[in-house]
C-alpha cells in the first residue's frame, strides 16, 4: 500500500524540486517523466472515468436506468448540452487516458536498460500498455462511433480526419492479437507501478483474452469470440480491479461524488426495484438502501424529481466506502457473452449453463447468498424467463451490471432489453444510443466532423452505430 501511495504522489510532487539547482528549471512542464509514471497516471484517469458518477463526464448509470435525479433532472431526461457532457468526456478519454499512454510508451520504448531482464519487462510494458489503449478505444469508438483514430494524438494536427468504426473496430482486434502473443509470462512488467493487476503478466493475458471475447461479442462475431474464450477470465479472482486508497484524491469518484460532496443527487428508479423486488432478488441489499422510514426498496420515476427522502438510495458499502473499486472487466461480463455466444450457436444446453453460471457470479461478487433458489425461479430460469434468448440474458446481465452503467445501457442498445421506459421529460423522443460530438469538434474541426456526422447517418443522440444496427 506504502508503494502504492508513493506511486499516487508522485504526480503532485514531479514539479515541486526544492534544490537550489532546480529554480532554473520549469517545473510546469519537467522534461522527464518515467513511463511506468505516465502508465499508472493512465490508468487511474480510465478508471476513474469508468466509476464516476459526475454529471459533467459520466451519466451511464443514468441512461442504464439503474439511478435517477432527484433535483436537476437534465441528464436523466438526455440533456448533455448544458455541461458539454460530451465535450468534457472526449478530452478525458483523448487527453487524460490515451495521451498519457501514448507518452508512456514512448518514453519506455526511449529508455536505455541496464539488463537483458529489465529489457524483457520493458517489451512486457509496452504490451500492456497498448492492451490499456485498445480498451480506451473500444470505449471510444462504442460511445461516438466514427472517431479521430490514426492521427489522433499528434499534438500538431488539429484537425484528424475521423475513420470509420468498424474499421477502428477490426484494427483494434488486430492489436489485441499481436498483444496477446507477444507477452511473455516468463518476465516481469510494471510491478507495483500497475494498480490492476501489479505486474502480473499472465493477469494481463487473461485481460486481453477477454477484452477480445467482448469484442467479438459487440459485433458477433463467433470466430472472434470461440478463440478468445479459452484464454479468458474464469472466476471473479480475475476481475481487472482498480483499487483505490482512502484519502483524496486517491478514492474511488463515487465517494467523492455522493459522500464528500454532500450532496443528495441520485436514488434507485422504479425500473430496477421493479424487477428485482418481484424476484426476492438478493442483492438488492447490496445496490440500496431501503427507502426512509420503509422495510422495502422503492424507486422514482426515471427523470421525474424524485425526492431523496422518499426513495432507496446506493447502498452505503457502494457510497460510503473510499476504496469501493472499479471493475474495469470482469468474469460476469465473460459467462453472459459465452451464454449469447451458444444462444446464437443454437445451443441452449450451454447458453443456460453459462447464463447460470454469470448469475452465480454476480451473487460471488456481491457476497450474496441464495443462487439456488433464485435460478429456481421461473422468471428467472433460462427455459421460462423470457419468450426469447435475447430477452432473458439481457434481463440478467443488466441486473448484474449494475455497476457499471455503460455495460448496462451498452446491454440495452445491443439486444433491446430490458424495455427501458423514456424519460419522463425527454430532450429527444427516444432513448439515446451514442453520444453527438463535443461541440468544439464543430468549430476547431469542421469538414472533418461534417463527414463523420453523415458517414454515421446524423450527429444525434439516436443514430444508432454500426454495431446495434
Amino acid at each position: 500500500m506504502k508503494k502504492i501511495l508513493i506511486i499516487l504522489m508522485t504526480f503532485l510532487i514531479i514539479a515541486s524540486c526544492t534544490k537550489l539547482e532546480d529554480l532554473n528549471k520549469d517545473t510546469k512542464n519537467p522534461t522527464e517523466v518515467p513511463g511506468v509514471t505516465l502508465f499508472s497516471n493512465a490508468q487511474k484517469n480510465l478508471a476513474d472515468q469508468i466509476a464516476s458518477t459526475n454529471v459533467n463526464l459520466n451519466v451511464f448509470k443514468l441512461w442504464a436506468e439503474y439511478w435517477t435525479e432527484t433535483t436537476y433532472t437534465d441528464e436523466a431526461n438526455y440533456n448533455i448540452i448544458n455541461r458539454t457532457i460530451s465535450d468534457n468526456a472526449w478530452r478525458v478519454w483523448y487527453r487524460n487516458v490515451l495521451m498519457d499512454f501514448k507518452e508512456a510508451g514512448i518514453v519506455i520504448a526511449a529508455t536505455e536498460y541496464a539488463t537483458s531482464t529489465e529489457e524483457a519487462e520493458a517489451a512486457n510494458q509496452l504490451v500492456i500498455n497498448d492492451i490499456m489503449m485498445v480498451f480506451a478505444w473500444e470505449r471510444m469508438v462504442t460511445l461516438w462511433g466514427n472517431i479521430p483514430y490514426g492521427a489522433a494524438l499528434d499534438i500538431d494536427n488539429i484537425q484528424p480526419v475521423y475513420e470509420d468504426a468498424a474499421t477502428i473496430y477490426s484494427n483494434l482486434l488486430t492489436r489485441l492479437e499481436t498483444d496477446i502473443a507477444a507477452l511473455d509470462e516468463n518476465n516481469g512488467s510494471f510491478g507495483g507501478a500497475d494498480f490492476i493487476y501489479h505486474g502480473d503478466v499472465s493477469a494481463w493475458k487473461k485481460f486481453a483474452n477477454t477484452l477480445k471475447l467482448k469484442m467479438g461479442t459487440v459485433i458477433k462475431d463467433a470466430g472472434v469470440v470461440s478463440s478468445a474464450m479459452g484464454g479468458a477470465f474464469s472466476s471473479n479472482a480475475d476481475n481487472a480491479n482498480f483499487v483505490y486508497l482512502d484519502s483524496p484524491p486517491n478514492t474511488n469518484p463515487l465517494y467523492v461524488d455522493l459522500v464528500l460532496s454532500g450532496r443528495q443527487d441520485f436514488v434507485a428508479t422504479t425500473l430496477i426495484t421493479d424487477y428485482m423486488n418481484p424476484l426476492e432478488d438478493p442483492r438488492r441489499p447490496a445496490y440500496f438502501t431501503l427507502a426512509p422510514d420503509t422495510n422495502v426498496y422503492l424507486g422514482g420515476v426515471y427523470g421525474a424529481s424524485s425526492p431523496y427522502a422518499l426513495y432507496s438510495h446506493v447502498a452505503d458499502d457502494i457510497a460510503t466506502v473510499p476504496t469501493f473499486p472499479c471493475t474495469i472487466l470482469s468474469y460476469v461480463e465473460v459467462e453472459f457473452y459465452l451464454a449469447e455466444y451458444y444462444a446464437r450457436q443454437d445451443d441452449p444446453a450451454n447458453a443456460e449453463a453459462h447464463y447460470n453460471a454469470g448469475i452465480t457470479a454476480s451473487f460471488d461478487f456481491w457476497g450474496t447468498e441464495g443462487i439456488a433458489d433464485y435460478l429456481a425461479n421461473p422468471d428467472v430460469a433460462y427455459s421460462t424467463a423470457y419468450d426469447t434468448w435475447q430477452e432473458t440474458i439481457a434481463t440478467q446481465a443488466w441486473i448484474a451490471f449494475y455497476n457499471n452503467g455503460y455495460l448496462g445501457w451498452t446491454e440495452w442498445r445491443r439486444l433491446g432489453f430490458p424495455v427501458l421506459p423514456l424519460a419522463a421529460d425527454a430532450y429527444v423522443n427516444s432513448i439515446p444510443t451514442r453520444f453527438t460530438y463535443p461541440v468544439f469538434e464543430q468549430t476547431l474541426n469542421g469538414d472533418n466532423y461534417t463527414a463523420a456526422a453523415s458517414a454515421i447517418g446524423g450527429d444525434l443522440l439516436t443514430t444508432k452505430l454500426w454495431f446495434a444496427k
